[in-house]
Formats: structure tokens, sequence, C-alpha cells
């Protein structure tokens, strides 16, 4: 289908895509545990289960395209849609995950424009993307270039883009959100077997010290924020402030009378 990774289920198999796996899970699994509200959504990828560590009653996974027949039950789509025209009325969703949705969509600016116009104010989107300025960008295009020579093979899923980083803090600046969390991960080199990538598991940790906005892979937590809108407090906060307003012009009023009639009574005793 145009606009997917090709043989995407398939990589995520492999030694690198299941090291991916896990450090985007542990990425998703800690933001949106701390996410409120009723309703979430994730947009394909359901090798990510984004919304598992969540608490919002309703959690719907949807998908593009039809489930591969031997999906496992938690991988199934509770509906297929256009993620360019979501089934949801305006500012109706809490939460919308994109696990590499943007990658593989076709249009990802209609993408996110629609992600936009479901939220409600103060509502999140969370993004997992392949990062083009990593070893592993930089190993997927000497692949296309060697493909071209007839030698070679690709290291990535041959479909999809990378959007790059600051390319996405652009457009999420655009549609009026405001990032609240940025990591980037996964600074191994681009190696097929599991014996290297265990070989070169200290890269992460200095990695993420010395060249951070390196790594294979980048997660990005963000915020609606609606302009001129100023949230109300609830009843039951402002009440007491209230009363405690009223009771201090009650006060003042009382204090301002009985100086008054003090005043009165000197003036009185004064003419006597």
């Amino acid at each position: 289908m145009s606009g997917q990774f090709k043989g995407l289920h398939d990589w995520f198999q492999t030694p690198a895509g299941l090291y991916l796996l896990q450090w985007q899970r542990n990425q998703l699994d800690a933001a949106v545990a701390d996410i409120f509200g009723y309703h979430a959504l994730q947009l394909g990828v359901p090798e990510l289960p984004a919304l598992r560590s969540n608490r919002m009653p309703h959690r719907w996974l949807a998908n593009d395209h039809a489930d591969r027949a031997d999906a496992p039950s938690e991988q199934r789509a509770v509906f297929l849609t256009d993620f360019t025209a979501l089934p949801f009325p305006e500012a109706s969703l809490d939460l919308v995950v994109l696990p590499h949705t943007l990658e593989l969509s076709a249009d990802p600016h209609a993408t996110l424009r629609e992600v936009e116009r479901v939220l409600v104010p103060e509502g999140r989107v969370v993004i997992c993307g392949l990062n083009p300025a990593s070893l592993w960008g930089l190993r997927q295009r000497r692949g296309y270039l060697y493909r071209k020579l007839g030698i070679g093979r690709l290291f990535l899923p041959e479909r999809g883009e990378f959007l790059g980083y600051w390319r996405l803090r652009d457009w999420l600046k655009l549609l009026s959100f405001e990032v609240e969390v940025a990591q980037f991960g996964c600074y191994r080199p681009a190696v097929r077997t599991e014996h290297w990538l265990w070989r070169f598991q200290w890269m992460d940790k200095v990695g993420a010290r010395w060249w951070p906005i390196f790594g294979a892979s980048y997660f990005l937590v963000a915020v609606k924020r609606v302009r001129g809108m100023r949230l109300m407090e609830p009843g039951w906060k402002t009440a007491p402030a209230r009363a405690a307003a009223s009771v201090t012009v009650a006060n003042r009023s009382h204090g301002r009378d009985a100086a008054q009639h003090g005043h009165d009574l000197h003036l009185n005793r004064t003419s006597d």
C-alpha cells in the first residue's frame, strides 16, 4: 500500500527492530501513564502498544489498512480510517499517539493538522520517529546509493520517509503545539546481528551524553495550546474565596459605620 513501510512488521522482528521497539515502548509507557482524560487514540503501527499503560476509560487503535491475518487480538485495529480525515468531532480527544505514523503517511502534514483538529485544548500528541541525522539514517542513504549501483541492500524498510526532528518541531509550532518532552535514543550503529548490537551497547550511555541529537529515534510529547483561552477554576475552589472576600468587605463596612457613629456621638457631646 502506498505510503506504508514495506515489510515493517517483519523488520520489527529483527535484532535492530526489537532494540528500537524496546526503547520506544519504555518511552511510551512512561509518558502516557500520567496523561489523563477520557478519550485516547493510537494511529497505526499496532506492534507498538502505545496506550497499554494509559488509564483513560476509552482507548482505541485505528489503522489505515486491513490487519494481518496472523495478527494477535491486541494488535487488531478497532476501526479503519483515513488518517487525514478522522471520524471524530472537533476537540473531542485528550490524547493521540503517532508511532511512526507521520513517516507512513502519504501526507504527514495533513495528518498532523487533523490531529490538531480533534484534540481538546491542552490535549497531548505523542510522536515516535526515525532520525535521519543518525548512524541509521546514514546507513539507509548509503544503501539507496549502493542499490542504484546494483550492490548492497537497505538497512531499514524501504517505504516511508524520514521526518527530521527540527522540521517536525516547526510543523508543531505552526499548529500551536508546545513541545513538553523531547528525547533521543538508540545510539548503537546500524548492525544486523544481535551479537554486534550487544557489543556496542556502551554507545547508548556515551551517545546520550556526548551526541544526544544523533540517536536513531526521537520521541516527542506536545500539548495543544489555544491562544486567548483562560481555564476556569472549579466552583468549589472559587466559592470559599468569594465568601472570604464578602466577609472582608462586610467587616470593612462595619468598621466604617462604627467609626462614623463614634464621631457623631463626640460631636453631640461637644455641642451639649
